[in-house]
């Protein structure tokens, strides 16, 4: 058995008091073009005329009203806040073919007929609701309602009419939620993208999409080289604690240093993916070549660089992408090769930026070098117009990472 609250659902429920707003600005809307076509309804036309006068006349100001591109992006708008539509919002320019601004003139016309259907089921109701208990109340009396006589006695006879009251109620409550639905269901059709904009939508979901992965690829890096060098530098430092406390204490330092760079780059990272400032930028360019190479020296490498040419007059873009390719190059000699005899080389010479990175071949090394860090880089390297390669040399005692960035006649 239904309670009072669910019989009263239609009419408390507050989907049902947002469409009664939304369908009271369609009647409200509604005012000029009716006021425009009552200027062509003149008495002494045929009563086709003054019909069909009065229907032009709305039907232009509607037209009208359709036109500036603010109208789409208003009505886009109100019909997600009172509807819950969840209508995307219209691209720029919002529309450009006169198929969109049809569409939108049939919104205006439907919104403004649902709305004075609602505006005056409600009004006709909520009077009916009050007005026959009251007279009830007043001892009783007849009532005419649309030329049906009815007749309400006093007393305990007349106690109908709060069940009257109650139905005029719930009408107005069911045909408002019915009119709110229609409306739903109609905004996607009418107010919903075009071809283009579907496109354009479709379009920054994958700019987005690759925004998130080149952000995932950065935080593989960033924190795959930081577990790796931590990694190192605890067992260093554990091994080095009784014999050269010293020296362990260095290593300390190091992964000290070492996590707060990785904190700053997931600072970075988590700040971008929340679309907010972060307070730091990642130090991730060939400025900070060198405490790279240092860190990966404290975990036990022997790297040697040698630098030439203008690396400060890199573009930015390529500089961060060439402190990657050294980073996880580094992170792999670590984790699969021999740390002695690693030999770094960063030029710029003939247009473009050069990098080469080898070590000797341990036997761990021999099994291969597996993971998706390289051939991130190298994807990432090929938009840039360059090349990555990776793999042992010719006589398979050296590991070589090498890549070969054009740069632009400015740089």
């Amino acid at each position: 058995m239904r309670t009072v609250r669910e019989m009263f659902r239609p009419v408390i429920a507050r989907d049902m008091w947002l469409g009664w707003v939304f369908a009271g600005l369609g009647s409200a809307a509604s005012l000029p073009p009716l006021a425009v076509g009552a200027v062509f309804v003149l008495p002494e036309w045929p009563s086709w005329l003054r019909a069909a006068g009065f229907v032009l006349g709305c039907s232009v100001t509607l037209a009208v009203m359709a036109l500036p591109r603010a109208s789409r992006r208003g009505l886009v708008w109100l019909a997600d806040r009172l509807l819950g539509a969840e209508l995307p919002a219209p691209v720029e320019p919002p529309f450009s073919r006169w198929a969109d601004r049809t569409r939108t003139f049939a919104w205006l016309a439907a919104h403004a007929a649902i709305g004075w259907t609602v505006t005056a089921t409600t009004l006709f109701c909520l009077l009916a609701a009050f007005v026959f208990p009251g007279v009830w109340l007043g001892g009783g009396d007849e009532v005419v309602l649309i030329g049906f006589d009815l007749q309400i006695p006093p007393g305990w006879q007349g106690g109908w009419t709060l069940l009257l009251g109650l139905g005029f109620l719930l009408v107005a409550g069911g045909v408002t939620a019915v009119a709110t639905l229609v409306l739903r269901r109609l905004a996607p059709v009418l107010l919903g993208p075009n071809a283009a904009e579907r496109l354009a939508v479709a379009e920054a979901r994958l700019t987005a999409l690759a925004r998130r992965t080149q952000i995932a690829q950065e935080l593989h890096d960033s924190i795959g080289h930081t577990l790796t060098a931590s990694t190192i530098q605890a067992a260093v430092a554990l091994e080095l604690m009784d014999r050269d406390p010293e020296e362990a204490r260095r290593a300390l330092r190091s992964i000290e240093e070492t996590s707060r760079a990785a904190m700053d780059d997931l600072d970075h990272v988590l700040g971008a993916l929340r679309q907010e400032p972060s307070p730091r930028r990642p130090r991730g360019t060939l400025a900070d070549l060198e405490s790279l190479v240092e860190r990966v020296r404290q975990a036990g490498a022997e790297v040697v660089v040698a630098t030439s040419g203008d690396l400060a007059g890199v573009p930015s873009t390529a500089s961060a992408e060439v402190y990657r390719i050294v980073r996880e190059g580094l992170t792999n000699v670590l984790r699969h090769g021999a740390k002695r005899d690693v030999r770094l080389r960063v030029a710029v010479a003939d247009g473009s930026l050069e990098v080469s990175l080898s070590n000797p071949v341990s036997v761990r090394g021999r099994r291969g070098r597996g993971g998706s860090g390289l051939e991130g880089l190298a994807e990432r390297v090929r938009v840039l117009g360059g090349e990555l390669s990776a793999g042992p040399s010719d006589d398979g005692a050296r590991w070589q990472l090498k890549a070969d960035i054009p740069l632009p006649s400015s740089a």
